[in-house]
């Protein structure tokens, strides 16, 4: 007990039902990062209690020179412990203390108790994006020790990452807000689960390895780069002006030698189509739509015109088969869907 302690508890008496301070840390967050009111606490308390040895923090801790003992007292023990106006700091464990927050609410309810004094001291708190950190983390074991996982590669999961882009799309249109962060969910770990497989690398292929971070890392200077009206001199007060800084740096950046380049012709015809159309109307370029007998031909004009006037031809139908789709339910006397 420090003396400005030990002064405190002597002027409030024996019958002082003392304080009780649980100290709780993110383990997202890096050890002894704690904020000021937590260590203002931890110097001040006649006794740190943490019932997990293992705990991150307790290095640091004692590294400043606070006493930290490695007990798990139960709730009445520690009712006792803050006698006479005593104040005792617990550092919660990953799970929380449950067992010690369960018994002094029962000690408080039964009114039989002068409970001390309860305080919960957030000591750190997640930044945005923190549970990013679990998602690698949770991801690297399965990578590990599930049998299916550790055997994937990226050309066997490909597919389920234009699957679960198509389910986002469809959450999106249908409006429906929890399928969409649940969408967003999936199409997150197919970005993941990619990024740990590349860890490993393939020497045989003469694969340079990468991670997670360097996936993260690389978006990140690029979207510096491509918005110089927000992280450097550029000014931009409209969307046509973000754009045009945008296409002016990606040209810096990938020196294409024709304005195809780039595209991937496996996806959908009409946005394959509709793409194309918006590259060489973005470059000035008047090409002739090329003439020809089938549907493929007059399918590659309406593309282009939905581009033209701004609709996504995919997007519009879309909607027009889910209009299809209810006329023929309603025909069939079937209930109608969402969506």
């Amino acid at each position: 007990m420090n003396a400005t302690s030990s002064d405190a508890a002597a002027q409030a008496g024996p019958a002082a039902p003392g304080r009780i301070v649980l100290l709780t840390t993110s383990h997202r967050v890096a050890p002894g990062l704690l904020s000021w009111p937590a260590w203002q606490a931890l110097r001040g308390a006649d006794q740190v209690l943490c019932a997990d040895g293992a705990h991150p923090q307790l290095p640091y801790l004692r590294e400043a020179g606070v006493t930290v003992d490695e007990t798990s007292p139960g709730a009445q023990e520690l009712v006792d412990a803050c006698a006479g106006g005593r104040t005792v700091v617990v550092v919660a464990t990953g799970e929380g203390e449950p067992r010690l927050t369960d018994g002094l609410a029962r000690l408080a309810g039964s009114g039989r108790v002068h409970m001390p004094e309860l305080e919960l001291l957030p000591a750190s708190y997640d930044l945005p994006g923190a549970r990013l950190l679990d998602l690698v983390q949770v991801m690297d074991r399965i990578r590990v020790e599930c049998p299916w996982s550790s055997r994937q590669t990226h050309e066997g999961l490909a597919k389920y990452g234009i699957e679960e882009a198509y389910e986002l799309v469809e959450a999106i249109e249908e409006g429906d807000r929890g399928e969409l962060r649940e969408e967003l969910g999936d199409v997150l770990l197919q970005v993941v689960f990619h990024s740990r497989i590349a860890e490993e690398g393939r020497p045989e292929d003469g694969a340079e390895p990468f991670s997670i971070d360097d996936v993260a890392g690389g978006i990140v200077a690029k979207l510096i780069h491509r918005h110089p009206h927000v992280f450097g001199d550029e000014t931009a007060t409209t969307p046509e002006e973000v754009k045009e800084h945008w296409l002016r740096t990606k040209a810096e950046e990938k020196r294409r030698t024709s304005v195809t380049e780039g595209i991937p012709l496996g996806q959908p015809g009409l946005a394959l189509a509709a793409k194309l159309a918006s590259r060489a109307r973005t470059a000035g370029l008047e090409v002739e739509l090329p003439h020809g007998e089938g549907v493929g031909y007059e399918l590659l004009a309406v593309a282009a015109r939905a581009e033209a006037e701004g609709v996504d031809p995919e997007t519009a139908l879309r909607a027009a088969a889910r209009a299809y789709r209810d006329a023929i339910r309603a025909e069939e006397g079937s209930p109608a869907l969402d969506g």
